[in-house]
């Protein structure tokens, strides 16, 4: 009883007394001299007390930690001297699991409670003669081991330690299917073929080893982290008590399967609207949620609010001393710009070597601003003060390596307001692809209006607003108002769009909004994303002994949407070069399409501050092209040095500016480096079986011989496909829109290849949209992913891309090399994705057209987003592909205009003027 009481009351007084810097518990005290009262008597009694209190401390604060070894206290042939021994050391082991708790439980700076993740076990079945069996996985990520049982509850005998196992294999055609490549006690690579219940349970399994890898990892500083992102507008409203599901990304959409609910994540990053409370009430708000469902204490980067616009970024205690540089700013976009009602905040910090920004914007509101939506964002772009001051030449959307954009952006379903019923139909059945065809955004981003080349996870939940608000099966599309009723059509106004540099990690695990968050007429949405992180890099080798690296750039070409006069030359800025480096001005030729063309004969050298390979080869040149008469940008690029991992490399990349495409630039790329391997980061733990055509359990070869790092048939998903080979095979580097010349449409390489609504080929560009066109707009698909209702075929929607280089050769087969051409060389192949639909259909080889031809274009490997861009709705005639280009460009820019000069946008429909400028 007295112990029950002191759970009851007295704990959370001396709680109180810890979090006020007094270690001495008197509540505590108080309960061990009431237990040991007449102890020299009651010591028989006393001993079984003392260990049940134990016991209750570990089920108190460690939940599943195993019980206290059970002892007969009451042993009389102990001596009293030995007993009081056990008594005392019990007494001390109790107060010091007291201390501990109390200290790293109470208070948001009182440090953190490490996370537990529980065991979890899959039911999976595992062929043996052509004969299912079934077999249990059980995975401890504290311990760092995975068994192997045939019965749930059978013995933990079998086992594989973390570091024995080397990868694992995703099956691109079975996306319940998993390989585990481990290593044996006798040193061989073994390679057992597991199939789980469906893909969701095998993404959790992944999840949970990737952890455990992590977890366990030798490794000073982490290669991949997780970061949530989500978005909210509260409507001026409070919060309900109860809002775990959104930071555990439940509810509709893409979501993590159970099995990963315990692990968090690295960063928390959240966006909210119209947010009624203020900066520490809703700071301890979300650290009081993310404490009880982590059992973390998360630590504040940075917190900015306009108005009732707000983001707060929260990071694991462990990622304290690794963020730096953190800025934060916001921009005005209400009534003439000088409102804060609609605007964005924004914050951007180092992570050791990578650079993250995160913008959360209010966009205006009304079906009918599409257009003034669009210069919303224009004018974030241009004045939001994030990042890298040097880097001023670049937007924003140049300035990270990894940038997420989320808010209320308010754009609309375009439908008129007599199809009210016909959408909330439509909605109730689960069929959003006509919807989203019709959808303003996604319209916008296909004719290159706004979020030029970023990215969005395919959606597959229901319009988040506007709903009315205690109910969400309803949508409150009317309101009354003095000027007559105004329609708000169901629509996706919350969003959360990402960009990153080209050839780096990042993968979109869950996208979607919860169902059970009511206050608002707005529903929460939450996106999960695992992110390749570069270290605060220290080179194993001796500096001074090591040859000088160097990265060569030649044969540079831009394409200009411009009839200025001027000269131009190129900045090249990296954080890893000495300094900034400027061409000599280039050679100016006229096209009678209003463009020019500048050639930048000389071959530049860059000299990087460390020749590592380890360090170069995750490393960017970001790329300027600026006219000699005012230092003004007219377009900005990215390249990859990765791309040039191998050999010399040719790259195309869209040059833009103020988010507005203005040209190209093409070129070559050369990376000199000391010697050295790269070490496999934690995100090429895991891979994608592109055929299982080759020897996929180890038959006709040695499987000692099997190596973590082969490539003909594994890649990483978050990769473009750039499987390069030995030889001196000059392969294409990356390109926003540049085609693979003989590269086979993915997916047709295999009779056997699946054809689903959720692309494993890779067949977007990397601008973010698709490529090619079906006719036919698939209905809502059966993705073990997503949980969506009703099968039907998915297809890929498609869209012209207008950089197109000279396209592959219509007689190539798809297939095997001519039988008179055995040493054709190995070419780069387009990624692959983690997941797809779950149907399976045959697919017959083909040859891929020729560009005339009104079928699909040849496949591009996507631009960075490991493997999981999504699928878009079928667009507008106007912008279908087989229509042609406009043959008369506007001029971006003339040189009579000043720099900070802003265009207003273009009326709809009307042609912009062409002058030419001397």
């Amino acid at each position: 009883m007295a112990i029950q009481e002191y759970f009851r009351n007295s704990i959370c007084l001396d709680a109180e007394q810890v979090q006020y810097g007094c270690p001495n518990l008197p509540g505590l005290k108080k309960l061990t001299m009431t237990i040991c009262k007449n102890l020299n008597s009651e010591i028989s009694r006393i001993l079984p007390v003392l260990e049940v209190f134990h016991r209750a401390f570990d089920q108190q604060f460690s939940p599943g930690i195993g019980q206290f070894p059970k002892q007969n206290s009451g042993d009389s042939g102990q001596s009293v001297s030995f007993r009081l021994e056990r008594l005392t050391k019990l007494l001390y082991s109790i107060e010091d699991k007291a201390k501990m708790s109390m200290f790293e439980s109470v208070g948001n700076e009182g440090g953190h409670r490490k996370s537990l993740i529980p065991l979890v076990t899959f039911e999976v079945k595992q062929e043996a003669l052509a004969i299912p069996t079934k077999m249990f996985l059980k995975v401890d990520v504290e311990s760092g081991r995975l068994f192997l049982k045939k019965s749930k509850d059978g013995p933990d005998d079998k086992f594989f330690v973390h570091n024995k196992i080397l990868q694992l294999v995703k099956s691109q055609r079975m996306h319940s299917k998993l390989v585990i490549v481990a290593e044996s006690e006798k040193e061989k690579v073994l390679r057992k073929e597991f199939t789980f219940d469906d893909t969701k349970k095998r993404e959790g399994f992944c999840q949970l080893l990737q952890q455990m890898k992590n977890k366990h990892s030798e490794k000073l500083e982490p290669d991949m982290i997780t970061v949530f992102v989500g978005t909210w507008n509260m409507g001026n409203a409070g919060p309900p008590h109860n809002t775990d599901s959104w930071f555990q990304c439940k509810g509709q959409g893409k979501t993590r399967d159970d099995t990963a609910d315990h692990i968090p994540h690295d960063f928390y990053v959240i966006g909210t609207q119209e947010d009624p409370l203020g900066d520490r009430d809703w700071a301890d708000t979300v650290k009081g949620v993310l404490r009880k469902i982590t059992n973390i204490s998360f630590k504040q980067v940075a917190i900015h609010t306009l108005w009732s616009i707000r983001i707060v970024v929260l990071a694991k205690p462990e990622h304290e001393n690794r963020i730096s540089h953190v800025f934060s700013d916001s921009v005005k976009t209400g009534i003439a710009n000088t409102l804060g009602n609609k605007g964005a905040v924004g914050v951007s910090f180092m992570f050791n070597g990578t650079s993250f920004g995160f913008v959360n914007s209010h966009l205006t509101s009304g079906s009918e601003k599409k257009l003034r939506r669009n210069q919303n964002y224009i004018n974030i772009l241009r004045f939001l003060n994030l990042g890298d001051k040097k880097l001023n030449p670049f937007d924003i959307t140049h300035r990270f390596t990894h940038l997420f954009w989320l808010g209320d952006l308010n754009y609309r379903v375009e439908f008129p307001s007599t199809e009210a019923e016909y959408i909330v139909t439509k909605i109730k059945q689960q069929q959003y692809q006509e919807l989203l065809s019709k959808d303003q955004l996604n319209m916008e981003r296909n004719d290159g209006k706004v979020f030029l080349h970023f990215d969005e996870e395919e959606i597959t939940f229901a319009p988040t607003y506007r709903f009315e608000r205690d109910t969400r099966d309803k949508y409150a599309y009317t309101k009354a108002k003095a000027t007559g009723t105004k329609y708000n059509l169901p629509s996706w106004c919350d969003r959360v769009l990402r960009k990153s540099y080209p050839l780096v990690h990042v993968v979109c695990q869950a996208y979607g909004c919860t169902n059970d968050i009511m206050t608002s007429d707005h529903s929460p949405i939450f996106a999960s994303f695992e992110v390749g992180v570069a270290s605060q890099f220290v080179s194993k080798q001796d500096l001074n002994s090591a040859p000088q690296g160097g990265i060569q750039i030649m044969n540079c070409v831009a394409t200009l949407l411009t009839k200025s006069k001027t000269k131009f030359f190129i900045e090249y800025h990296s954080s890893c070069l000495e300094k900034t480096v400027k061409t000599l001005e280039g050679e100016n030729m006229e096209h009678l399409d209003g463009s020019i063309k500048v050639w930048f004969g000389n071959q530049v050298e860059l000299t990087p501050i460390i020749s590592d390979p380890e360090y170069l080869l995750d490393q960017h040149i970001l790329i300027c092209v600026k006219s000699t008469d005012c230092d003004e940008s007219y377009g900005e690029g990215c390249v990859a040095l990765r791309a040039a991992q191998f050999n010399y490399t040719e790259f195309q990349i869209t040059l833009t500016h103020h988010g507005e495409k203005t040209g190209t630039l093409t070129g070559g790329i050369q990376l000199r480096t000391s010697e050295g391997t790269p070490t496999e980061k934690l995100y090429d733990f895991i891979k994608v079986e592109k055929d299982d055509t080759v020897a996929s359990k180890g038959k006709g070869s040695d499987p000692n011989k099997f190596s973590t790092t082969q490539t003909y048939d594994i890649s990483n998903p978050s990769y473009m496909g750039m499987s390069y080979k030995g030889g001196k095979v000059v392969d294409k580097g990356w390109s926003y829109s540049m085609p693979p010349k003989h590269l086979p449409i993915a997916g047709q390489g295999s009779k056997d290849a699946k054809k689903g609504g959720y692309d494993v080929s890779g067949s977007r560009s990397p601008t973010g949209k698709p490529m090619g066109e079906e006719e036919k707009v698939s209905e809502m698909f059966d993705n073990p992913l997503y949980g969506a209702m009703g099968k039907s075929r998915c297809k890929d929607q498609n869209h012209q891309q207008k950089d197109l280089l000279p396209p592959s050769d219509p007689n190539i087969s798809t297939s095997k090399p001519a039988d008179g051409e055995p040493d054709r060389p190995p070419l780069p192949t387009p990624r692959n994705r983690s997941f797809t639909c779950s149907e399976v259909k045959p697919q017959p080889l083909t040859s891929i057209p020729s560009r005339a031809s009104g079928h699909k274009k040849p496949v591009v490997p996507s631009r960075s987003e490991g493997g999981m861009a999504s699928n878009r709705p079928p667009l507008p005639s106007k912008s279908r592909p087989g229509m042609p280009e406009p043959q008369n460009p506007r001029d971006y820019r003339e040189s009579s205009e000043a720099p900070s000069k802003h265009r207003p946008p273009a009326r709809p429909g009307q042609p912009q003027p062409q002058r030419h400028v001397s």
